[in-house]
């Protein structure tokens, strides 16, 4: 059975998905960055999806990214994208070219004292409003910009959130429309260490919705390089 399975062929399937959802809202493909959420798999499997042609991977606990990064870390980019301890910001942050998950003023001061180059970030945001998710509120996301502004190693390229999970689809668009505004709203700031020209929403669920609802990276995981734990 394993055989038959192939990170290729998903991505293909997956590449046709993004076509056609950008098709519905006139835009460019080429605008959409895929991200390979490898948490669940091994080593091996993400070899593979490199191989398929995938340059950006995602993963979020340090020892799964420092092991992956080890194999492919001058070839790939890495993104940290979950829940970020201020403690293993150390540990990571010379490996990582994104993190999806600053929430907090404490993190970014970490992140500003340990980086060696300018870190690309986004913002999380609660969106959906649900105790289990990490990240601030739409109505803190303004104030939280400002606050960061002393911290010059960190440039803000964008928002993150995670929608519910869930099939109704008013439910999802709400969500990442909800986010796009929101950036929006961070962009008439002009503020020069807050560009925030990126919206990282979208898994394997849901990214075609996210796409058109203006989504610019799309963490996919079991979708392209499936779940092997």
């Amino acid at each position: 059975m394993s055989n038959a399975f192939s990170v290729k062929a998903n991505l293909e399937e997956i590449k046709e998905n993004i076509r056609i959802a950008c098709l519905h809202k006139n835009r460019n493909p080429e605008n959409v960055k895929i991200v390979a959420v490898t948490k669940y798999v091994s080593v091996e499997r993400t070899e593979e999806a490199f191989a398929s042609g995938i340059t950006d991977f995602g993963e979020n606990r340090d020892e799964g990214l420092l092991e992956k990064f080890e194999i492919l870390s001058k070839n790939a980019s890495w993104h940290f994208i979950g829940s970020l301890q201020t403690r293993k910001v150390k540990k990571i942050i010379d490996k990582v070219d994104y993190i999806h998950s600053l929430d907090r003023v404490s993190l970014a001061e970490e992140i500003h004292k340990r980086a060696t180059k300018k870190v690309k970030c986004f913002i999380q945001l609660n969106v959906s409003g649900e105790e289990s998710k990490h990240g601030i509120a739409p109505h803190d996301v303004a104030d939280f910009v400002k606050e960061l502004a002393p911290f010059t190693n960190i440039e803000i390229v964008g928002l993150m959130t995670m929608a519910p999970y869930t099939e109704d689809e008013d439910t999802l668009r709400k969500c990442f429309r909800e986010l796009k505004n929101l950036q929006e709203c961070i962009q008439t700031m002009q503020l020069p260490f807050a560009p925030c020209t990126e919206l990282s929403m979208g898994m394997s669920n849901d990214y075609m919705i996210a796409i058109e609802e203006g989504a610019t990276f799309i963490r996919i995981g079991s979708a392209l390089v499936g779940n092997e734990h």
